[in-house]
């Protein structure tokens, strides 16, 4: 099976057919979801969504858009939220320095608190980084400095540095539509030779469809171009591939359960 590391669900353009876009996703061979919470307002109806099904999981965090306009919110809060069975990871928070939606001095005083909250409560932290490669690399090393810490940068369109400072301090880059689009060339350079032990997909969906799909809103199952293209770069067999992106998935998040086994603490 796959493994979509990183969606949103909750988002309006699934609200009259989110069942139908997980079934979809099912069929095309998704075996997990990870539905990833970027308002800790709109947190109980991400968690909610997860409560549905014994293959979705979700996150609990603030992206940095929302940084600003989001309570704020510090570790213990974050730790308190995170006990929930179904939550299995801290974030998306990080820097986005693209948009500067959010004044970069909140973005990273919300991203440090995440990483304390991934600390304390041992999640992994899940990392949204744009046009801040330098400052990431240096406030990760800064974090991971202060004790373990564990993660992801997600949607991962950096350069090679960020990668290789990444993979240096033990977190994983999870790979979205991006890498399949024409002009990605660095993208895929990055791709070829990431350790295959450190290597997630993603969609981002609602966000970033890969070809055949790009311009079209993305969903789930549309994961599989993503891990077909990275198959081919990496010279493996689609069903390696997936194999091996599953194994890690589990791996980094490891609160989560293979879909069918039981749920520690589920009521």
């Amino acid at each position: 099976m796959l493994v979509d590391s990183h969606c949103h669900l909750d988002f309006a353009d699934f609200v009259t057919e989110r069942e139908e876009v997980i079934a979809r996703a099912r069929r095309a061979g998704i075996g997990t979801m990870l539905t990833i919470c970027t308002k800790i307002t709109e947190f109980a109806e991400v968690r909610a969504i997860a409560e549905t099904h014994d293959d979705l999981w979700c996150s609990v965090g603030i992206h940095p858009h929302e940084a600003a306009t989001e309570p704020a919110t510090d570790a213990a809060t974050l730790c308190d939220l995170a006990r929930h069975p179904k939550v299995i990871g801290i974030g998306e928070c990080g820097l986005d320095f693209h948009y500067d939606h959010s004044p970069r001095d909140r973005q990273e005083d919300v991203f440090r608190a995440h990483a304390a909250a991934a600390r304390d409560s041992g999640l992994p932290l899940i990392v949204h980084t744009r046009n801040a490669d330098d400052e990431m690399a240096s406030i990760l090393s800064d974090e991971c400095r202060k004790g373990p810490l564990r993660g992801v940068i997600h949607c991962f369109s950096s350069g090679p540095q960020l990668a290789e400072k990444a993979i240096e301090l033990g977190f994983y880059l999870s790979f979205s539509g991006i890498v399949t689009f024409k002009k990605a060339e660095e993208l895929r350079a990055v791709a070829r030779v990431a350790p295959l032990d450190r290597v997630l997909v993603e969609t981002d969906a609602p966000y970033l469809a890969p070809v055949p799909h790009r311009g079209k809103r993305n969903e789930p199952a549309f994961v599989v171009h993503t891990a077909a293209l990275l198959a081919e770069l990496r010279g493996l067999a689609p069903d390696e591939l997936a194999r091996v992106t599953t194994e890690n998935f589990f791996r980094l998040f490891d609160k989560a359960t293979i879909p069918g086994a039981a749920i520690p603490g589920a009521t």
